[in-house]
């Protein structure tokens, strides 16, 4: 029997595409299905939160996750990542001086502590959480089959040193912006930003998915290249960087 995205709590963006925000934090993780083979974009902020979401995804997909790209190393889109095993792990470059790292776990799992997540359930995802063997320095091209296509793009430095967009062609194009645009909230920039190039990252975001393109932000609901255009130019007045 098949299922469709709203019954499994998704929304969906295109033919193939959908994302779910998830409880908590309002994080969102991203699916991309292709021909046998599927793409999870971020992976939530714990093991069980990462199995729920990689089982509702198989079960869009209607097979298993092969592909799973981390946009940027906050414990809410990483400590998940152990539950899909087997799955090709994409960050941007560098960023396994954070994940792969003692004292960068260890950040991780204190910050997971610190915003309510449990202490064993964020020492046990922190311990085992995978390191990306994939490093996308400037644009990376997946092909899922069948045609279906998904560009990787690093685009920061800006919410962190490592902020990896996805893009996925189509009508309308999809693109997956991490942390790098909230919606929920004022975009949170902490000791990891780097302020002076995040509205550069958002330029960079806008000429990959152009005017008419579906923004997905790392937090809250989905936006237009307006929104992500205005919210370019609140980060450049806040942090006084001219153009």
């Amino acid at each position: 029997m098949t299922v469709t995205w709203e019954e499994l709590g998704w929304e969906r963006l295109a033919p193939g595409v959908g994302r779910c925000r998830l409880p908590g934090w309002d994080c969102t993780v991203g699916l991309v299905v292709g021909a046998g083979a599927a793409l999870m974009v971020d992976a939530g902020s714990s093991l069980a939160e990462g199995a729920r979401s990689r089982t509702r995804a198989q079960a869009l997909a209607g097979h298993r996750v092969t592909h799973l790209a981390l946009t940027h190393p906050h414990f809410d889109h990483v400590l998940g990542a152990a539950a899909f095993a087997g799955a090709q792990v994409y960050g941007a470059v560098g960023v396994d001086a954070v994940l792969g790292s003692r004292s960068g776990r260890a950040e991780l799992r204190a910050d997971a502590v610190r915003h309510g997540l449990a202490e064993p359930l964020a020492t046990e995802a922190a311990e085992i959480l995978p390191v990306p063997r994939h490093h996308v320095s400037g644009e990376w091209t997946l092909d899922l089959g069948s045609g279906r296509q998904v560009l990787l793009a690093n685009v920061g430095p800006g919410h962190t040193a490592y902020d990896l967009a996805v893009l996925v062609p189509g009508d309308p194009e999809v693109v997956f912006c991490g942390d790098l645009v909230e919606e929920s909230g004022e975009p949170q920039a902490g000791p990891d930003a780097v302020p002076a190039r995040w509205p550069e990252a958002l330029d960079r975001l806008l000429s990959l998915g152009g005017e008419d393109a579906v923004y997905v932000p790392g937090h809250g609901a989905v936006v237009d290249a307006a929104f992500v255009r205005a919210q370019r130019n609140a980060l450049a007045a806040r942090f006084g960087v001219s153009r």
